[in-house]
């Protein structure tokens, strides 16, 4: 089975920036669509953006539009997530996974945005 790995994450001011990568230890990536989900304490995860295969996005949440941009390279089979002017509504866990839902998850990574 997948497993998901994701870093990157921290503690940033609003405003800030970070990028978070994601990938696999056991299996390419390269076959499937891959979004970025965002955990909010008590919340199911909702997904914020994902990328075909060929590495074009084909979705963004509204919340996130003109500030996140998700990207891959497959070469290296990662997945990125560049967050800009992050903002405290941001503040999460991020996971990645398939575009259309998963019921496998890894260990996420912790986004938080405080002064």
């Amino acid at each position: 089975q997948l497993q998901f790995v994701e870093s990157g994450g921290g503690l940033v001011q609003p405003g800030g920036s970070l990028r978070l990568s994601c990938t696999d230890v056991r299996f390419r990536l390269d076959q499937y669509p891959i979004a970025w989900y965002r955990q909010v304490s008590g919340e199911e995860r909702e997904a914020v953006a994902c990328v075909r295969m060929s590495g074009e996005p084909m979705y963004y949440a509204d919340s996130v539009k003109g500030r996140f941009t998700i990207s891959r390279d497959n070469a290296k089979n990662l997945i990125y997530l560049e967050m800009t002017n992050l903002k405290v509504e941001d503040t999460g866990i991020y996971y990645c996974g398939p575009c259309g839902g998963s019921n496998i998850w890894g260990q996420g990574t912790q986004v938080t945005v405080s002064s």
